[in-house]
């Protein structure tokens, strides 16, 4: 039985240059044999040591070593990338989000599960180690009844020639569909199935036609509330990408763990709810929030080895997997369709 799985990547530069091919090369599960990118090839092959660089994504499929690819092209080509890839009989890693539309996310989904082949979305935040320690805290009950979460996650992400995250026709969207689909992503990690969403989206400072200003509003199932801040018009420095997690018990709060990055700070504070009404409302209270440690772990490494088991073990991934693809696929169409015209949806 093989210990490793073969990969293919298409769609070399950008975020797979910066730190999925980096991450998965980490992985012990993955090996690395063939990469395609229209641009450099050659240059990101010799980078990494890959013996085979492909310029056209058909040749890479064509290839028979290859058994799994990693998709981190622009959004636009999404769809039919992952059809070429099921039908030549490889399983599918791809970037979020999965496509421009629901239609197109179910065409997908369709051509994998027509020819066999796993799919897994690259939603990776939650293999965080902090985000990980949280969700075993929220299990373990140490929260109570989470009530109310906030996540942020904003940049600075000026006018780029030829940037295709700036077309809303080439991704979809703009700091809504790429940055706050990962928090949505991340907080139903944490607290269950969205049930009602509302957004608001804007250019505030960029002159780009995708939104540079996105905020949320959810509700969970559980009747949990929450809130979804992503812009792409502060400066980096300027945005500490908090998470805020509150229940009936306490609450977490971390700073530095949403991001591309394996670090951050968690600080939690449990056993409260049990006090009797404080009727003088004094809120300068000591707060003994305690630091809570977790194991670094670097997110696309601990992706990239969890997709490569499915794979060898012979089973569907239970995280980022088809269906909840096409669960947040719908969640944005409903978002936007919100922001347009001001309305509650239902999820």
């Amino acid at each position: 039985m093989a210990k490793q799985v073969n990969f293919g990547v298409i769609g070399a530069g950008g975020i797979a240059l910066r730190k999925t091919i980096p991450g998965m090369l980490k992985a012990k599960s993955c090996r690395l044999v063939a990469v395609m990118d229209p641009i450099g090839v050659e240059r990101i092959a010799a980078q990494f040591g890959v013996a085979k660089a492909y310029a056209k994504e058909a040749d890479l499929l064509a290839d028979a070593e290859v058994r799994a690819v990693y998709i981190a092209s622009p959004v636009d080509c999404h769809a039919r990338q992952i059809v070429a890839a099921a039908a030549a009989g490889k399983h599918v890693l791809c970037e979020k989000p999965l496509t421009l539309s629901l239609k197109e996310a179910k065409e997908a989904v369709r051509a994998c599960r027509k020819h066999g082949v796993l799919l897994q979305e690259g939603y990776m935040m939650k293999f965080h180690g902090a985000h990980v320690k949280i969700k075993e805290l929220v299990e373990a009950g140490r929260l109570g009844t989470i009530v109310s979460m906030r996540a942020q996650l904003s940049c600075w992400y000026p006018r780029i020639k030829g940037a295709w995250r700036q077309d809303p026709a080439r991704g979809g969207g703009g700091s809504l569909i790429d940055m706050a689909t990962h928090l949505y992503d991340l907080l139903e990690h944490f607290a269950g199935p969205i049930r009602r969403i509302v957004a608001r989206t804007g250019n505030l400072v960029q002159d780009y036609r995708s939104e540079d200003a996105s905020t949320t509003l959810l509700e969970f199932a559980s009747g949990a509330q929450a809130t979804v801040d992503c812009f792409w018009c502060i400066p980096d420095e300027a945005s500490r990408t908090r998470l805020e997690i509150y229940g009936s018990q306490g609450a977490v709060l971390t700073e530095g763990t949403i991001g591309q990055g394996t670090g951050g700070k968690v600080e939690g504070l449990f056993g409260l709810g049990d006090a009797g009404y404080n009727a003088a409302q004094q809120k300068d209270v000591v707060r003994k929030f305690q630091r809570i440690p977790f194991k670094p772990v670097n997110p696309y490494t601990a992706e990239c080895e969890y997709f490569a088991q499915c794979i060898l073990q012979g089973r569907p991934p239970e995280l980022n997997n088809a269906d909840s693809a096409l669960r947040l696929m719908a969640l944005v169409e409903k978002a936007y369709a919100s922001a347009r015209d001001g309305r509650l949806r239902e999820a």
